[in-house]
């Protein structure tokens, strides 16, 4: 075996990605193709109190524009230039309407303790849809009810009513 195959699997990428948490100022360790959503979940566990949660994961390089791994994106590596690191709740409490970016940045919700049937009904980034049926559907159906027995009524009145409206006009001709 040769200098250079001694070295390949040294000079190879290594089986990992390193992500600097902001908040704790640690690098921790993830395999390529991790959910950004777990990472981010992962490294919130391990910070003391008070410190500000990770929002998400991006990937910097000097001069060039940051790619930002939403919570089902994997984890990849672009390139030794490419650094990724966590974006924390202070770094978005300053960006916003009116900073100069022109960018809105997104809101975190925090959704209380949930337990029971509920549980399996919530799911976060989705909106939770109201109920199918509500007074307004039960009122707007009995008013559709009450016009179709209102028109049903003119109907058989007029239909009762014809042939002696017929004789009348017959007669006065």
């Amino acid at each position: 075996m040769d200098e250079a195959e001694a070295e390949a699997p040294h000079s190879a990428a290594p089986p990992f990605l390193e992500v600097k948490c902001k908040s704790s100022g640690k690098t921790r360790r993830f395999a390529e193709g991790t959910d950004a959503g777990f990472a981010v979940s992962l490294m919130n566990r391990k910070l003391d109190n008070g410190a500000p949660k990770a929002l998400l994961i991006e990937a910097i390089k000097e001069g060039e524009e940051p790619i930002s791994f939403g919570p089902n994106s994997l984890l990849v590596d672009y390139g030794v230039e490419w650094k990724l690191h966590t974006v924390t709740e202070v770094d978005f409490a300053g960006a916003g309407i009116g900073n100069g970016e022109g960018l809105v940045r997104p809101r975190t919700v925090r959704v209380g303790n949930v337990n029971g049937s509920e549980a399996s009904h919530l799911q976060l980034g989705k909106k939770v849809p109201k109920p199918a049926i509500s007074f307004v559907y039960i009122a707007k159906i009995v008013v559709a009810f009450v016009l179709m027995f209102v028109l049903g009524a003119i109907f058989t009145i007029a239909l009762e009513n014809l042939p002696s409206l017929v004789q009348f006009l017959s007669s006065s001709m």
